[in-house]
Parts: structure tokens; C-alpha cells; sequence
């Protein structure tokens, strides 16, 4: 064999041969025992990599997304706009207004006179970054955020826009964005759901938030978020039910894996494997889920950091240092709804409420995260899922007035994950209307999330129905100026 080798011009002989070999086996060995669906073939008709493994080296592990449910209004916050003080009472040109469309709640309107912010800015840090008064904790960490100004979006109304922002479809039944990352990379803890829900609520009821939005759609189940609660119980059905120790509950998971094994060997259903992961996810969560619930061993300053707040459950500071220890155990997508935001009227006393309530928690993940050492693998996103009209809504009186739903241009703000810090990014007009400089469009803000991730958004696909899907639909590019 040596010399037919040898005569064929192969530089090796069969000792180098069989020791090449052996490697390939060993390494294929090691990537079945990592990643178990390898070699399942599952995805053979797709040009990505199996689910598991990213495409690229990341930038960022894991992702807290603080969503800002019902829209907040730019111009209060981040986007100063000394024109429309300026303006206050003038119609809004028709040469900025264009043909937007309105929401039912404006267009009987006959005036849409503009109203500027009743509330001062100041420029901070580095950057000299306009930052409302409203967010005096926000404004001390500036220089760690990406600020970007020319967020835009199709929807109009809060379902559609809410939905489109977290699952990349105006339509239900799509897979969220948590869901994606779940099915495109895999755990990181097997002890904990790759994807989990907090919600909480500020003044009044405001826009409701619904399960759909954390849903897996036609991924397995076992990728749908995880809702932790703020009650005795944070996940439901978790505890054994009286009379049941953990050796009876062992013994019934074992039996029952058994029996759906064998109804998946009669009628090959993926969700029958995919339940049997979620009872074993369950088994595992009654231990890990109580000792990351536990705030007792936090210190004192932590406790201040955060604010007062953090130790009464279900607030949004509770929820956001609860979404700091999610993601230090390796919980890769934890998702934050904090309802509140949707000022249609009475916007100045609202919105203050409501800054108040999110401003010195927000500020205080961003802050725990890099003093721990983990805001570089760790992407925090702010934002909501559109912005607010320049005009008023309704009555302008001298101290009061509201703001309309605005898909045209919105602000966000990002934090490390391998994102450029103490950047402003993106520019509207001078009445706050339109986008004036680099706009980015949900898709592309989606596409850069992704491959912050390791993650190319083309790529993470799934044939549901003979047809592809991904995340960003058909379109998205990922915005390069943001990446550090």
C-alpha cells in the first residue's frame, strides 16, 4: 500500500494515513457529543450550519432586550428638537407631513399643530449626546451607549409594530426573536430556558403585551420563551404537586420518555421529542429557577444601584437585575416588556412617571453588567416599537398635550455586545418628522442583532410549509457603523 501510495505522488505513508484518520474520527466523535444533531441531516437542504453552531466567531453571547411597550416618545427622551418649541402652535408643513397615514385617532383632525418637548436637554460625555432631564441615570452612562435616532418602521398601530419588531412579520405565528436565537444557537445552560419573559407595568394599563410575541411558531416548542411571574410560583406548574418527591418524579419522566419514544417511533412527530425536552427542562428548572430568584445574596450596594424597587417582584428594577442573573447563568435571550408608554394624552405627567420608573434600573444593568466584566458579551437594547408624532393629538393647551403613533422615525439605544459605545447614530429633520441621515429599518436593526451574535441573518433559516423563513424576511443588511 506504502508504495502504491508513494507511486501516485502522495506525500504520506499508511502510519500518517491511519494517525490523519483517527483525528477526523475523534473530532467528528467530539462534534456529536457537543452539538447531538449534527449528523442528523436534518438540515440537509439548507446551505447554514446546523442549529447550535453560530456562522462566525460572535461578538456578543447573550442578549437583554428592555422593550418598551407603547411607543416612547422620542422627543421627551433623546431627540432634541428646539424647532418645535420654537413652532409651538404651528401647523406642521404639508412639504414634512407628506402622505403619511394616519391612525384612526388623528385623522379627523383638521389641525396638527406642533408642540415641542415641555421638558429641558443637556449634552453629556464624551459623545455630547442630547439627553432629556427626564433621564438623569441614563445620562451618567452615556458613553456606553450606541444611540440611534433613525429607527423606521411600516406599522402604524401597536399590534402589527409590536409584532413585527419581535418576530420580523406584521402577522402571527412567526417564531420571535428570542425563538430564533434559541433554534440557532443552542443552550448555554441546560439547566435554564434558552429564552425567558419578565413583565411589568407602569402607569395605567397601557398596551397589553400577549403570548404570541415570545411564541416559537413553527419552531419546536422547546424554543418558546419562558414567562417568569412575580408571584410564589415565577414559573408555572414547576413545583411537584403534594405527595410527589424528586426520586417518584424521576421515575415518572423515565416512564414517560419510554412511552413517547415509542409513539415517535409509530408516527415520527418532532413536538413528541420536543415535549420530552421540555419535561426534562422542567426537572432541571426546579433547582436552578429558585436560586436565581434569590436577591438575598446581593449586596447592598447592588440593592442601591438598582434602586429600592428591585426588591419588590414583578417591578421593572426587580425584573431588570433579575434579567442580570438570568443572563450571568446563560440564559441567551431574556426579554423585558414594561407596559406604560402609550401618551396619546396627558404626556407630560405620564412620561414622567414612566422615565422614573425605568430610568435608574436601566442605567443600573448597564452599569452591574461592566462592572462584573460582562457587558462585552452581553447586548442590552432599549426601545420601543415606534415613535411619536411631532404635533399634538388632541386639545394643546399651555401645560398639556399628547402624541400620535409615528413609524417614521423612532430612537433605541444599544450597549456593548461588541456594539460602538458613546455613538449617536442617525439624524431627523429639524421639527423631528423624518429621517434626515443613515435610517434603519427594522430588518436591518434585526440583522445586526443576529450577527452580533455570531448569527447571519440570511442564513438562519427554516422550511416551514416548502417554504424558507428567516428572522428578517427578505430583506435586512446589517449596519456596519454600529459594530465596534
Amino acid at each position: 500500500m506504502e508504495k502504491e501510495i508513494l507511486e501516485h505522488g502522495y506525500n504520506f505513508n499508511r502510519r500518517r494515513f491511519l494517525s490523519r484518520l483517527s483525528l477526523g474520527i475523534g473530532s467528528a466523535a467530539l462534534g456529536s457529543l457537543l452539538i447531538p444533531d449534527l449528523f442528523s441531516g436534518n438540515n440537509a437542504e439548507d446551505d447554514s450550519l446546523p442549529p447550535g453552531i453560530p456562522h462566525f466567531a460572535p461578538k456578543a453571547k447573550r442578549i437583554i432586550y428592555l422593550f418598551q411597550n407603547g411607543a416612547p416618545s422620542q422627543q421627551e427622551l433623546f431627540d432634541y428638537k428646539p424647532k418645535l418649541r420654537e413652532m409651538l402652535g404651528q401647523e406642521i408643513p404639508p412639504s414634512v407631513r407628506g402622505n403619511q397615514r394616519l391612525t384612526g385617532m388623528t385623522a379627523n383632525q383638521s389641525s396638527f399643530p406642533l408642540v415641542g418637548s415641555f421638558v429641558n436637554f443637556q449634552q453629556y460625555g464624551q459623545s455630547r449626546a442630547w439627553v432629556s432631564d427626564l433621564f438623569p441615570y441614563t445620562a451618567k452612562i452615556v458613553d456606553d451607549l450606541c444611540i440611534v435616532k433613525s429607527m423606521y418602521t411600516e406599522a402604524i398601530n401597536h399590534d402589527p409594530a409590536l409584532t413585527f419588531l419581535q418576530t420580523g412579520s406584521q402577522q402571527g405565528n412567526r417564531p420571535s426573536m428570542g425563538s430564533w436565537l434559541s433554534y440557532g444557537l443552542g443552550n448555554e445552560n441546560k439547566n435554564l430556558p434558552n429564552f425567558t419573559v419578565l413583565l411589568s407595568r407602569g402607569i395605567g394599563n397601557g398596551q397589553g403585551v400577549y403570548s404570541k410575541l415570545w411564541s416559537n411558531g413553527f419552531l419546536d416548542s422547546i424554543h418558546q420563551g419562558v414567562q417568569f411571574s412575580k408571584g410564589e410560583d415565577p414559573v408555572l406548574y414547576l413545583r411537584d404537586p403534594e405527595g410527589m418527591d424528586r426520586h417518584a418524579r424521576r421515575a415518572m419522566l423515565d416512564n414517560l420518555a419510554e412511552l413517547n419514544d415509542m409513539a415517535y417511533q409509530e408516527f415520527g412527530d418532532p413536538e413528541i421529542t420536543a415535549k420530552v425536552k421540555q419535561y426534562e427542562m422542567a426537572y432541571r428548572m426546579q433547582t436552578a429557577v429558585p436560586e436565581v430568584m434569590d436577591l438575598s445574596k446581593e449586596s447592598d450596594d447592588i440593592i442601591k444601584l438598582y434602586g429600592p424597587d428591585c426588591l419588590v417582584p414583578g417591578t421593572y428594577a426587580a425584573n431588570c437585575l433579575l434579567a442580570r442573573k438570568l443572563s450571568e447563568n446563560g440564559v441567551r435571550f431574556v426579554q423585558l416588556y414594561h407596559q406604560g408608554w402609550d401618551q396619546h394624552g396627558n404626556l407630560p405627567f405620564e412620561i414622567a412617571k414612566q422615565a422614573k420608573d425605568v430610568d435608574q434600573a436601566s442605567a443600573a444593568l448597564v452599569t452591574d453588567l461592566k462592572q462584573r466584566g460582562l457587558l462585552d458579551e452581553t447586548l442590552v437594547i432599549w426601545g420601543g416599537e415606534f415613535g411619536r408624532t411631532s404635533y399634538t393629538q388632541g386639545k394643546l393647551t399651555a401645560d398639556n398635550y399628547g402624541r400620535d403613533h409615528h413609524p417614521r422615525c423612532f430612537t433605541i439605544w444599544m450597549a456593548g455586545g461588541g456594539i460602538k459605545p458613546g455613538i449617536v447614530y442617525g439624524e431627523t429633520d429639524e421639527l423631528g418628522y423624518n429621517i434626515a441621515q443613515n435610517p434603519v429599518h427594522v430588518h436591518d436593526f434585526q440583522a445586526t442583532v443576529l450577527h452580533q451574535m455570531g448569527l447571519n441573518h440570511e442564513k438562519l433559516i427554516f422550511k416551514h410549509l416548502g417554504r424558507r423563513y428567516r428572522l428578517t424576511d427578505v430583506s435586512g443588511k446589517v449596519v456596519r457603523d454600529l459594530i465596534a
